[in-house]
Order: C-alpha cells, then structure tokens, then sequence
C-alpha cells in the first residue's frame, strides 16, 4: 500500500523537507518537479527533513513534460484551490499519484485545463484564507487516502 506524492516546481524548502517526512512515514513516494526555488542541499530542507532524507523514495523530474512522459499511464488525481470536488471526493487506490503545485500559484493552466474531470480541493470554510499551506494539505490528503484504501 503506497500513494505518490507529486511536487511540481516546489519553491520552499522548508515545505519539500516536511513534505519528505510525511512521504517517508505515510509509506509513500515523493515525486519532485524541477524546476526548484531552492537548492536540494539546502540546509532548509534538510533541517525540515532532518534525517530521514536518505530513507525517503524520491524520485527527480527535470521537467513537468519529463514527469508526465515516465508516468503517463499512472493514476492521477490534482489538487488545486480551483478544484469543484473536495478531496472526499476522490475514489484513492493504492498506488494513486497526489499531484500538487507550487506555493505560489499552484499547478499551471494547462494542467487544470487537462484534468478538470480529475481536479480536486480541500476544502476552506473561511473567506478570509485563499489556501492552505502546501506541507498542511499534502498531509490531509494523504491520510485521507491512507484511510480509504487500507479499507
């Protein structure tokens, strides 16, 4: 039982390091995304991941059209703010890629054009906050589907 767990073009170390942790002790595979707004040896990230790094299945990418190619018979689903269907919504399986974009302005146009059938939120009952932090809804999402498919 594993989910994957995408970043495309991360920008906060400090997001990735945590992200990292969470992937490594949910049992699941980080995919990263170049291009990066930071560094992969930057003590940020590595502070965030602390000594778990060298345990954690990562898996690099040196660009979106990259990722898609190797993996374009996986099962996807995407996360945006954008999303009509909550992360409730999503029917999770083992092996599901959780897509996530960066904490700027989340996954390109393209890609939420592409998927509108597959593209899904968590979500807010607060007008005041316009998203979550990345690391915190990566989280939510990967427990709830932790959940659903040890069912």
């Amino acid at each position: 039982m594993a989910l994957n767990i995408v970043l495309i073009e991360p920008e906060i170390p400090n997001n990735t390091g945590n992200i990292g942790r969470l992937a490594l002790a949910s049992g699941s595979n980080l995919h990263l995304v170049k291009p990066f707004g930071f560094q992969i040896d930057d003590t940020r990230l590595k502070r965030a991941g602390l000594d778990y790094w060298q345990h954690l299945k990562v898996h690099y990418y040196e660009n979106i059209d990259e990722f898609f190619q190797i993996n374009k018979n996986a099962n996807m689903v995407f996360l945006s703010s954008h999303g009509t269907k909550t992360h409730w919504d999503i029917s999770f399986e083992d092996n599901m890629f959780l897509v996530f974009g960066k904490e700027s302005v989340g996954l390109p146009k393209s890609i939420l054009e592409n998927n509108l059938e597959k593209l899904f939120k968590i979500p807010l009952y607060s007008e005041h906050v316009r998203s979550l932090n990345l690391a915190n809804a990566v989280g939510i999402v990967t427990y709830e589907g932790l959940k659903a498919i040890q069912k």
